[in-house]
């Protein structure tokens, strides 16, 4: 996820360029760069790390033009350094560029790039389509762009210019933009923030949409290059309502992002078709032969769910450790072990003295991390991005799900390098893994929120709650609590289902909300029998069901119905009603659920 803003008009490009940007920088602040077209010729100025970087850059050397294009980078492809940093022009510097989203297919467009002539400045997979643009151009750049995009395979906000047109080509798939409509200029944003003080009239760009910005106006077409009308929107936000994208809560907001995170934490990583798992680690996954994982929080619940999906798809031992306690254990680690880190600011100094353990007794370190440049990426072995960008609410939403998703792929990777999956298994759950974006869609479907909205609201004043599920879900059943304790402070507590008659029965009365996960799964009967030793004891049943189950309904005080998924994906999918539980409860009890009370979104002391 990265910030993109771009202007043409009268005005000096630069001045609004930094000025949208500095509205953008959570939307990453590896890097940042701006392009500015001074009718001779295209200039571009890019500094690695925060934007005040480049700003102090520019107060030496400013940058005159009245057309500009400029970018924050959250860092995908490549390390966050200056070469790496957007935007990327061509080798004649007359095309330039700004991309936000991943090109699966970048490397083999590269190297038939390389093949043709074309010579690379950066690591980054954005680069490759200036040469791309550079090649199908001939005279006419919305064209070439067009030509461009046919080739490529992943998502995209990309935005072009090109020194001999003065006009700005923009193209969206998965990745957001949106245009600001002036008198006698124009402006383009990955996010509304950046447009408020000079419009308050919006365009917003749909999947597949080309747009080309002129100083009086634009016209819109599909990728085919069939017109498309798009309405204008006048939007009344306040500076602070625009920056969490009209929602009232960072949370909510990055409850929202989940679909587009899961996005492109998969993208271009399965490949159902063929049942095969591109994860680009250079680890030997048949050299392990047990895994530790290691994490804090929410991350060692993400971490527990790949226990269970490492040791029945790859059937390798797994322990996972909490971080604080496993440097204090004296583990028992080889060359033969595999350490996974998990942790979504690659900061986190519990996880990072952990990591730190485990490589000085021999162990292989492998980090599922969201935060690229970070400390822990630079001391591991290897590291499986997230991508699922910057999360700013304290309480983890989109990082968890894409955690999930990514132990998932690290299963299937490490199956299918034991060949303890065949090729239909493989495929079948690829297929359910790539399905796990339009599953979490559905799952924040309006008529699913409000319902879930209704029962918050009603057991919002319990003192306490109890979160049960069986198998893969037992760790969503902890993780539902953790999100209701953490930004509700009310009591809560998650266990598997069935050690509920080892103890936690004894609190089981009429004043007790249990949240039982009973989604399609070879458990279900069992889950249910559990839920009914609930209900014999007059405690609250809100059941978790599977889109359709109404037999089950029926031992229920409320249910909650998500949609159908495959259960090995099924954590990624029951989650989000839990936080959106989580979210209502606190709400209705006038929380601040960005900023709960004791947390801190990276925790950097022991």
């Amino acid at each position: 996820m990265c910030g993109i803003v771009g202007y043409i008009g009268s005005r000096q490009a630069q001045d609004v360029l930094i000025s949208g940007l500095a509205k953008l920088e959570y939307r990453g602040y590896d890097s940042a760069g701006v392009a500015i077209r001074n009718g001779t010729h295209i200039e571009v100025k890019k500094k690695a790390g925060k934007l005040a970087n480049l700003s102090t850059l520019l107060e030496g050397t400013p940058l005159t033009g009245t057309l500009g294009i400029g970018h924050t980078r959250w860092a995908t492809h490549g390390l966050p350094n200056d070469s790496n940093a957007h935007p990327h022009a061509t080798e004649d510097g007359r095309i330039v560029i700004i991309h936000n989203g991943i090109i699966e297919n970048y490397l083999t467009l590269k190297a038939g790039l390389i093949e043709r002539g074309h010579s690379f400045k950066s690591e980054t997979d954005s680069e490759v389509l200036a040469h791309l643009i550079e090649e199908a151009y001939s005279g006419d750049l919305y064209e070439a762009v067009r030509t461009a995009l046919g080739q490529v395979r992943g998502a995209y906000g990309i935005v072009v210019t090109h020194v001999d047109h003065r006009e700005i080509v923009a193209a969206r798939t998965v990745s957001p933009l949106v245009m600001g409509v002036g008198e006698g200029e124009m402006f383009l944003a990955s996010d509304v923030p950046a447009l408020l003080p000079y419009t308050r009239k919006m365009v917003f760009l749909h999947d597949g949409d080309m747009v080309v910005l002129h100083d009086d106006g634009f016209r819109i077409t599909d990728l085919a290059g069939n017109a498309v009308q798009r309405d204008i929107e006048h939007i009344d936000w306040d500076a602070e309502a625009a920056e969490k994208g009209g929602f009232d809560t960072y949370m909510l907001k990055e409850i929202y992002e989940q679909p587009t995170a899961l996005t492109n934490t998969l993208i271009g990583r399965l490949h159902d078709e063929t049942g095969e798992v591109n994860l680009d680690i250079n680890l030997d996954p048949a050299s392990f032969k047990r895994i530790s994982i290691i994490a804090c929080g929410t991350a060692y619940y993400a971490g527990l769910v790949g226990e269970y999906l490492i040791e029945q798809l790859a059937r390798i031992p797994v322990e996972v450790d909490v971080a604080s306690e496993y440097r204090y254990r004296s583990p028992l680690v080889s060359e033969n072990t595999l350490a996974i880190v998990v942790s979504q600011s690659g900061e986190t100094i519990d996880t990072l003295e952990a990591l730190r353990e485990a490589k000085k007794h021999g162990a292989k370190t492998l980090g599922v991390i969201n935060a690229k440049g970070s400390s822990m990426t630079r001391e591991l072995d290897d590291t499986l991005y997230i991508h699922a960008g910057p999360e700013i609410g304290v309480a983890s939403t989109k990082a968890y799900t894409a955690q999930v998703s990514a132990m998932l792929m690290l299963a299937l990777w490490l199956a299918r390098a034991r060949n303890t999956l065949t090729d239909e298994q493989a495929k079948e759950l690829l297929h359910a893994a790539r399905e796990l974006p339009r599953l979490v869609e559905e799952a924040l479907a309006p008529e699913r929120v409000e319902a879930i909205k209704k029962v918050a609201e009603k057991y919002a004043h319990a003192r306490d709650y109890l979160f049960l599920g069986r198998g893969v879900n037992a760790p969503t059943a902890l993780e539902g609590a953790l999100k209701l304790k953490e930004i509700s402070y009310i009591h809560a507590e998650g266990y598997a289902a069935g050690e509920m008659k080892h103890g936690p029965i004894a609190l089981i009365d009429e004043n007790l909300p249990v949240v039982v996960i009973a989604t399609e799964s070879f458990l279900l009967e069992k889950t249910i029998s559990n839920l009914q030793e609930v209900r014999a004891r007059a405690g609250k049943v809100i059941a978790i069901l599977s889109d359709g189950d109404t037999a089950n309904a029926v031992h229920a005080d409320d249910v909650l119905y998500v949609p159908r998924a495959h259960e090995m994906v099924s954590p990624v999918v029951n989650v989000i009603a839990l936080q959106l539980l989580s979210y209502f409860t606190a709400t209705a009890l006038g929380k601040d659920v960005d900023k709960p009370r004791n947390l801190a979104k990276s925790v950097t002391v022991e």
